[in-house]
């Protein structure tokens, strides 16, 4: 979801971009990456790929670890050989959820389960082997294509369908067109650090979010039931509250991308 919107925005502005899947490319291969990249020679190179599914991580070990940690450090190793930029995706479930408030760089990473373990790994992995790594923590990512909960509910809710919705977890949601527009901004920046860039706002909860996409498009609210986060009974902890906030975008002439709720609405005229 976040690479396709990511290679159509940077075609749009006249990028030549080679886009590539995980059937074209296996980042925990190192001998793959070396081929590609020999022959590609990038300038820059974002890596959008990801194991996500947070549940599943906990018993399918080796396939999150590839993909959030072992991938990225790939990534990182050749991007150093061929001196081109580098940017990865990293997730604001490095937080325990314990702070109320908005995490910031300042923040202590804690990670609750082996999906946000293995990502502050790939963090940790990319820094040691490029200190030209540049590193974005974003969090509830909803877009185009999209398949996780926060992309699909409209389409669930559109059929008369109810659905459970958490009023006890929060966060901040990030239009993935939004996300694509800052990680090109954050390339051609190329400043190495850790970034978090979600949509601005006071962020919400699940039960927000459901309750918002049916202000704008008419549903009803009884299709809701709101649920704890308890009560889901998921195999891997999540954060209670992981609201990012960066410390110094602004101050590097970068605006604040636009409220979640101006975002969510241009995300639903357009489906």
């Amino acid at each position: 979801m976040v690479a396709r919107a990511t290679a159509e925005y940077c075609r749009e502005i006249g990028d030549e971009v080679v886009a590539l899947t995980r059937q074209d490319l296996d980042i925990s291969m190192r001998w793959a990456i070396r081929e590609v990249f020999e022959r590609e020679k990038f300038d820059a190179v974002i890596n959008c790929a990801a194991y996500t599914d947070v549940d599943g991580a906990e018993t399918n070990a080796q396939a999150c670890a590839d993909a959030n940690s072992v991938g990225v450090e790939n990534l990182a190793l050749f991007s150093k050989k061929i001196d081109c930029r580098f940017l990865t995706i990293s997730t604001d479930y490095v937080f325990d959820g314990e702070k109320t408030d908005f995490y910031t760089q300042r923040d202590t990473p804690n990670p609750q389960g082996f999906y946000a373990e293995m990502k502050l790994h790939g963090e940790k992995l990319a820094q040691d082997a490029y200190a030209r790594s540049i590193i974005v923590r974003s969090g509830w990512i909803y877009g185009h294509g999209g398949t996780n909960f926060l992309s699909v509910m409209h389409k669930l809710l559109a059929e008369g369908k109810s659905i459970k919705a958490i009023y006890d977890s929060f966060g901040t949601p990030t239009f993935a067109d939004d996300l694509a527009r800052r990680l090109r901004e954050l390339v051609e920046l190329d400043l190495p650090c850790i970034f978090h860039v979600t949509n601005s706002g006071s962020g919400t909860s699940y039960a927000g979010f459901a309750e918002k996409v049916c202000e704008i498009k008419g549903f009803d609210l009884n299709l809701l039931e709101r649920a704890s986060s308890d009560s889901l009974k998921r195999p891997a902890p999540r954060p209670k509250s992981s609201k990012l906030a960066c410390l110094f975008s602004e101050k590097l002439g970068l605006k604040p991308l636009q409220n979640w709720e101006d975002a969510l609405g241009t995300f639903l005229r357009k489906e």
